[in-house]
């Protein structure tokens, strides 16, 4: 049986006769459905339409991964490697056998993990697809989990997943929301891998914080203000965001707190 795949939001379902009848993740106020309804497809009708994928070297023991055409959200995934072994970070839907003769060469997936539900994708296909590599989510995401597997782990507050590799759950955008800090990123000085949960703006001296980016609903000054307590301990001079451009590459702790005070400044006005 085929596991469906949600034309918008490109997470992938557990296996069924019939495509399920809604996307949960589609249908809260974070995301949408789109104007033509609700659309399903799956991976082999994904690879008879052509999509492949890129890998791109972001920085030295940084990979990103993107699929072209386009799709769904079209963010890109980020490999971190480190001689423990690589995580996948903000995992795409599209995978391949190429894909994954790159990915090994590489030196493959020991672990795997998303910023928030949005990026999920196919991640329990590139479990398999990486001898069952352990794929965790936030305990306050669980109810988002659409494709249950054994490789799924709970996790929350922070878990360090390879050496110097630690998810840290910012809250924010979704309960469980959360963010990499790999501590040998920008030659040593720290880099954050952010997803949504810290959305690099197109002013790279800033980033925002939002519940619903499609949507434009805010977050109230108390999740701001957690978001920042939550990355605070952790040293990062860059950040790299969910897609190709959204990045800072120097002074990215400094930048994130002036955001999180502006941003507060303008919600709590009262003109």
């Amino acid at each position: 049986m085929p596991a469906f795949i949600c034309g918008t939001c490109g997470v992938q379902y557990a296996e069924s006769v019939q495509p399920p009848a809604h996307c949960i993740i589609c249908e809260d106020e974070r995301q949408y459905i789109g104007h033509a309804g609700q659309l399903w497809t799956t991976l082999d009708e994904l690879r008879d339409a052509g999509r492949k994928n890129e890998l791109r070297e972001v920085e030295p023991g940084l990979t990103g991964i993107a699929t072209v055409p386009w799709f769904a959200i079209g963010q890109r995934a980020l490999l971190v490697q480190t001689e423990a072994g690589n995580l996948l970070w903000d995992c795409i839907t599209y995978l391949d056998e190429e894909t994954v003769d790159r990915v090994q060469a590489l030196g493959g997936i020991a672990a795997i993990s998303s910023s928030h539900p949005h990026f999920y994708g196919t991640m329990v296909e590139w479990s398999h697809a990486f001898d069952g590599a352990p794929v965790f989510v936030p305990e306050a995401d669980r109810q988002w989990i659409t494709r249950p597997d054994p490789a799924i782990e709970l996790w929350s507050g922070s878990r360090e997943v390879l050496p110097g590799v630690t998810l840290v759950q910012t809250g924010g955008h979704f309960e469980g929301s959360a963010v990499v800090h790999w501590a040998g990123g920008a030659e040593g000085r720290g880099a954050l891998l952010t997803g949504d949960s810290i959305s690099v703006v197109q002013d790279r001296r800033y980033v925002t914080f939002m519940r619903s980016y499609p949507n434009q609903i805010p977050l109230p000054a108390s999740l701001v203000r957690g978001i920042v307590e939550a990355v605070r301990p952790y040293a990062f001079d860059r950040i790299y965001g969910g897609w190709w451009t959204n990045n800072i590459l120097t002074d990215a702790k400094a930048a994130v707190e002036r955001s999180a005070e502006r941003y507060i400044d303008w919600i709590t006005r009262e003109r």
